[in-house]
């Protein structure tokens, strides 16, 4: 089996988990290089600790460097398209973090390009491989509960994030409710056909001054017919809640969230338990890993990765639309966002 020479571009959170993920469960995948515009001593030391000897602050000359073959990109989302478009030029086959980008005009530009490399593109929509929602869905799709009829997604994060990152964020429904859009999509098999939201600031003041809000509901039509709940806050008292309820013909599917053990303690003042895994870092890791052996696989066979640029579109759109609608307080057709933007 062919050994892959791999360059990670961007060294925040995501980009380290990918390195130490890829370096300690990927055989034939060898991270040559690191590209981060903050190449100090500190990821100096962290690269070695992974026998990683490259450090860059240009990724545009590790792209072109003819003995790289895949590039992650986990740098910040307004990067990802220039990036993209930079290594399908240069034939490389790439992962990249969601979202595709912050413009879905840009977006579908880059789509264009990548269909024109016959390279591998796979976008990083890590809870699709989350044991839990794959068997979901394998439920769903054996026809165990017939057809759906309602569908509720809750994701809620421990702790909001920095005003720096909110500044770049997108806002909430591009940057935490992305993934439930995809969430939504990946297990319905079918795609929306309105969206209505609603969001407050619940947590703190900061991301009105951002025009966006840290809580919200979002209400869908599916083109089944179907109707989906969609709710996320930026802040939880017990942990990271991720929570999938469906509501089908013949039956109810549902998943709770993953804890550090099932022990419950008994005694005179009650029952303890764990709460859930604090954040995605502990609760998706196995699914961060499982991404990228799927990615891997489909170089090594030839075949259409398993999360195409074409899967992060949609969620786009919904994230247009969720954003408009919160502004507006209207319900949006998802077809005129289409329509606007091809």
């Amino acid at each position: 089996m062919k050994t892959y020479q791999a360059a990670i571009i961007g060294a925040g959170r995501i980009g380290r988990l990918h390195a130490e993920n890829i370096t300690r469960h990927i055989d034939n995948v060898h991270i040559k290089t690191i590209v981060d515009v903050a190449a100090n001593e500190t990821l100096r030391k962290w690269a070695k600790s992974l026998h990683i000897d490259e450090i860059s602050t240009n990724y545009t000359t590790v792209i072109s460097d003819p003995k790289i073959d895949i590039v992650f990109i986990c740098s910040s989302t307004d990067t990802h398209t220039s990036i993209i478009e930079a290594a399908a030029a240069n034939k490389k086959h790439i992962f990249c973090e969601k979202p595709i980008d912050l413009s879905i005009a840009r977006a579908l530009k880059c789509r264009k390009t990548v269909q024109q490399s016959n390279i591998k593109f796979q976008l990083g929509f890590n809870r699709r491989f989350d044991h839990n929602f794959i068997a979901i869905r394998n439920k769903i799709r054996s026809g165990a509960i017939g057809a759906i009829r309602m569908l509720r997604i809750t994701s809620r994060d421990p702790a909001p994030p920095p005003e720096e990152y909110i500044k770049v964020s997108g806002g909430l429904f591009y940057d935490m409710t992305i993934h439930d859009f995809d969430m939504l999509r990946y297990l319905t098999h079918t795609e929306a056909l309105e969206v209505y939201s609603r969001g407050a600031a619940l947590v703190n003041d900061i991301t009105p001054r951002y025009n966006d809000c840290d809580s919200a509901i979002i209400s869908i039509k599916l083109a089944s017919g179907a109707l989906a709940y969609i709710e996320n806050c930026r802040e939880t008292a017990y942990g990271y809640d991720q929570r999938v309820e469906v509501l089908g013909e013949t039956g109810m599917l549902q998943c709770t969230n993953d804890y550090p053990s099932t022990v419950t303690h008994f005694n005179t003042d009650g029952r303890i338990a764990d709460k859930p895994y604090y954040f995605f870092l502990e609760r998706y890791n196995q699914s961060f890993i499982d991404e990228v052996k799927a990615f891997i696989s489909s170089i090594n066979d030839d075949q259409i990765p398993p999360v195409t640029l074409e899967d992060g579109l949609m969620p786009l759109y919904l994230a247009e639309g969720a954003k408009r609608s919160f502004k507006t307080g209207k319900n949006i057709v998802l077809a005129d966002i289409i329509q606007e933007f091809n």
